[in-house]
């Protein structure tokens, strides 16, 4: 009887513990969900119909498509700016996709002298903001001209440049492929090239997709250094300055409503993209998660 009595105190606490929790992260949903929610309505709000100072209400009381009919007609260059950034992203998440992985399969796999002092001088050297290296940088790309109307190809070039700093995660994941596979390829003659090409690349899937993302996410969100470099050439803009200039514009109620819009945009490739890889993502990132 004491037992039932006990089983059933606990049942009833565990219960109020799962209410209270899933109150606490509706909550805490709800808080960050609303933003975009917010962004979603104000993208449909019709600046021809609505106009006339701030609304004082969230949902629009027209929905209208007349935003999107802006950006994507040629009356503006957001569809400049986001070519621009597409090509930014893609070359960057490519080539330093290829450097990391190059880089990790190195420091994971082959002993050499020095190996431990580069990995930890590129440890601490990665704690340093790139923020104090902008203006240097700045003044590099203007000198090879791939400032302003170059801004691309020098975003680009930075994009690339030491990315096999960043192998943290992607060493971590081939250590823990079995090294007894390299060590029996290599007494069948099977050169380091083709170890890596035709047996830990093939099993390193999870990894190759979480570095192509996180190499990605960064220039197509990139926003400080971008705005630096392309200073002043309207056509050189990524997305993100782009539609800060529109919100600086003395039309704020006009063009913040076109900016929603094209954050609309923005965000649709990243969310398709994260929906159908998450699954790796996350088995890249635990399978990184370790000493080595």
């Amino acid at each position: 009887m004491a037992n039932n009595t006990s089983t059933s105190s606990m049942k009833q606490k565990r219960a109020v513990g799962n209410a209270i929790a899933y109150l606490v992260l509706i909550a805490i949903s709800v808080v960050w969900l609303f933003p975009f929610v917010g962004l979603v309505l104000q993208s449909f709000r019709s600046y021809a119909t609505e106009y006339g100072g701030m609304v004082e209400y969230f949902i629009p009381k027209q929905f209208s498509l007349d935003n999107y009919k802006f950006i994507l007609s040629g009356e503006s260059n957001y569809l400049l700016w986001y070519r621009n950034t597409v090509i930014i992203a893609v070359f960057v998440s490519l080539f330093q996709t290829i450097i990391v992985l190059c880089v990790s399969y190195a420091l994971s796999r082959m002993r050499f002298k020095g190996r431990t002092f580069l990995m930890r001088f590129w440890l601490i050297l990665g704690m340093f903001p790139g923020f104090l290296a902008m203006i240097c940088l700045y003044f590099l790309l203007k000198a090879l001209g791939l400032t302003q109307a170059g801004a691309v190809p020098g975003l680009i070039l930075v994009g690339i440049a030491s990315s096999g700093m960043g192998y943290y995660v992607c060493k971590g994941y081939f250590d823990t492929i079995p090294k007894s596979l390299d060590e029996a390829a290599r007494i069948d003659g099977a050169s380091r090239a083709r170890i890596f090409f035709t047996m830990t690349l093939p099993m390193s899937k999870p990894i190759i997709i979480y570095t192509a993302l996180v190499a990605f996410m960064a220039p197509w969100c990139d926003y400080v250094f971008a705005s630096y470099v392309a200073f002043g050439h309207d056509t050189s803009y990524n997305v993100a300055v782009g539609l800060t200039r529109w919100v600086w514009t003395n039309d704020y109620q006009g063009f913040f409503t076109r900016f929603c819009a094209g954050g609309v945009l923005v965000a649709i490739p990243v969310v398709i993209l994260f929906m159908c890889l998450q699954r790796y993502y996350v088995e890249g990132v635990t399978g990184g998660a370790v000493k080595g």
